[in-house]
């Protein structure tokens, strides 16, 4: 049997800064195969040199200098990459990046780095990102028509349900768990053709794909992605899981390992997200 594929994704909070504060250790700990970035705030030039010579290197940069930006480094080359996503005046750079990555035994797999909007209620940036998720709603069943060994990684900035949330309840009327954030991830996790139940009660088309760390964790609170740097939030695992791998059933079936690699201790973290690592056996 061939080693299964890794593929590792996090939100860095600034590539520099999380090489800084100890991501280079953790990465060469970790034999990735496939890399996802997500908050990379660097130039590419930077971001290669960083990462050093035995990683093929993508980027897409934000239209804003020092604002998201997302890659795939990865330690055979991609055979073909795209970036665009929802209509030609929607600004997704930064935010979108997919490619197709030949692995061991010849098999295509396809994988997405994402950085969803943070978003906030009543302003001009929750108009943005229900744009993207609507821009993703849309893309979801192409891809898996593409091919459908795909996953979609990242940071998605959306608690799906109350267990992946530690303060859910106060929590409710604010961008990250609104219920008509969650409605789209209740039609991506449903049966494909069905008509999702939403938190909403919106009517949606369910696609099918599967939260990984959900179907992996099983009905557990978290495991948590994320902390905020107020008061002790990781000391006392008050997080949110806002890191997915979003695959397809078919991509799904192949897991063999999930793990969200959470520091030992607040002193220790690189950034203020945690690497979500997942081994498919393909």
């Amino acid at each position: 049997m061939s080693k299964p594929l890794r593929v590792a994704s996090v939100n860095v909070n600034g590539v520099r800064a999380a090489f800084r504060n100890g991501m280079g250790p953790w990465l060469a700990s970790r034999d990735v195969d496939i890399l996802a970035l997500q908050e990379v705030r660097a130039a590419t030039d930077d971001l290669t040199k960083l990462l050093g010579p035995e990683w093929s290197v993508l980027h897409d940069a934000a239209t804003a200098k020092g604002r998201a930006g997302v890659a795939l480094a990865s330690r055979r080359p991609a055979s073909i990459h795209r970036v665009e996503l929802g209509p030609e005046e929607f600004d997704s750079a930064g935010r979108w990046l997919e490619a197709d990555f030949e692995v061991e035994g010849g098999e295509i797999v396809t994988v997405v780095s994402t950085y969803v909007h943070s978003g906030e209620v009543d302003t001009p940036k929750q108009v943005e990102k229900w744009k993207f998720l609507d821009a993703m709603t849309e893309r979801l069943p192409k891809l898996r028509e593409h091919n459908p060994l795909a996953v979609v990684v990242g940071d998605l900035n959306v608690g799906h349900r109350e267990l992946d949330i530690k303060n859910w309840r106060g929590n409710r009327k604010k961008a990250g768990f609104l219920a008509e954030e969650r409605a789209y991830f209740d039609a991506f996790f449903a049966e494909e053709g069905s008509a999702a139940e939403t938190v909403d009660g919106s009517e949606r088309t369910g696609l099918g794909w599967v939260d990984v760390g959900r179907r992996q964790a099983g009905e557990v609170e978290g495991p948590y992605t994320w902390w905020s740097n107020r008061g002790q939030a990781f000391d006392n695992d008050t997080g949110w899981r806002i890191d997915y791998h979003v695959a397809t059933p078919e991509l799904a079936a192949k897991v063999v390992d999930y793990r969200v690699d959470r520091a030992a201790s607040y002193a220790e973290r690189w950034s203020d997200h945690a690497p979500v690592v997942v081994d498919y056996q393909l």
